[in-house]
């Protein structure tokens, strides 16, 4: 089988494009694609994407439209838009749909993009999974369509350029759980002091970040977390779950950086804005503990917390070693 070609779209590709969507449509009940009454742009849709300053492209498959995408500026400052964003099911899984966002993002990008917006149907579970997974998270109300299918749109967004440090409320704080799972799973396994072991189940970290989502949600955490050039590439937690006369105090807990980007600035942008967050929270005093001589113990140093003290043997390693537990904290 060919690999389908990536090329930018035609207002000729206009029967292709209807079939396409009309067929991604067809996979869920209730979607009606009313093409005159709704979406008549699609008849001439290159067109209609250039005359809004943005770019469409195709990808073919032995003469058949079988993907595509596109993207356009928005009203608000330098953000773009990804739109019509469809793969057909047959050629699924083999990395089109990536081949294809990685160009549209490529695009904002070069045209000066600092966020990219999309909105995507309540009911198009898979779409969700792989936007969440390129770092994508919920941001802002569901958007409700006056239309024959009735379609409620989740909006999701990301930074695109530069690294950027955003709080997540409820709604992001969960469709960020699979991103952070790996990401947990993965600094267990480089060593990390987490309170696991390696092999972490990805389960267990599911479920850690489940109780994380609802905790922001009763408004007793906050979680942070840190895109790269538009990777979703670190964590923080604030809790603010203290005891009844602590409640100028906060705890900061599972501080995590991609492996592949340390050393990036991450971890130390990260921390300055949890301690920023627990000003605007009326906390005062933080504190946090890791392993002894860990490159943690050594950031939290050159970020100004002191140390209180150590407990040897406190915690294990991956090998059963015994390893010091150092306790800081620090005033804001």
């Amino acid at each position: 089988m060919t690999r389908p070609m990536l090329r930018e779209g035609r207002d000729s590709d206009a029967e292709g494009f209807i079939a396409l969507i009309g067929a991604c449509w067809a996979e869920y009940p209730g979607c009606v694609l009313d093409l005159d009454g709704e979406v008549p742009e699609l008849r001439a849709l290159a067109t209609y994407f250039r005359d809004q300053g943005g770019a469409l492209w195709v990808a073919e498959e032995q003469g058949r439209v079988v993907g595509m995408v596109g993207t356009r500026p928005m009203r608000e400052d330098a953000a773009w838009e990804i739109c019509r964003m469809y793969v057909d099911a047959a050629t699924r899984g083999a990395g089109l749909a990536a081949a294809l966002l990685d160009t549209a993002e490529a695009h904002a990008r070069a045209a000066g993009a600092e966020r990219l917006v999309l909105w995507t149907d309540t009911r198009f579970t898979r779409a969700h999974r792989f936007y969440e997974k390129r770092g994508y998270v919920r941001h802002g109300s569901i958007r409700i369509l006056d239309d024959l299918s009735h379609s409620l749109e989740f909006r999701y967004a990301k930074p695109l350029r530069g690294l950027v440090v955003e709080a997540l409320d409820a709604a992001a704080a969960a469709s960020a759980e699979r991103v952070l799972s790996d990401l947990l799973v993965a600094c267990v396994a480089e060593g990390a002091s987490l309170e696991y072991l390696p092999p972490l189940a990805p389960e267990r970290a599911r479920a850690f970040w489940k109780q994380a989502a609802t905790a922001v949600a009763a408004g007793t955490r906050v979680l942070l977390a840190a895109w790269h050039d538009g990777r979703l590439a670190g964590t923080v937690t604030l809790d603010l779950a203290t005891a009844e006369n602590q409640p100028h105090v906060a705890a900061v807990q599972k501080l995590l950086v991609d492996p592949a980007l340390r050393r990036a600035g991450i971890g130390r942008a990260l921390m300055r804005r949890a301690e920023q967050a627990a000003r605007a929270h009326g906390r005062r005093i933080l504190a946090l503990d890791t392993r002894a001589g860990s490159a943690a113990a050594a950031l939290y140093v050159a970020e100004g917390w002191s140390e209180l003290g150590r407990i040897p043997g406190f915690e294990i390693d991956a090998a059963g070693h015994a390893a010091a537990t150092v306790f800081f904290w620090k005033p804001v």
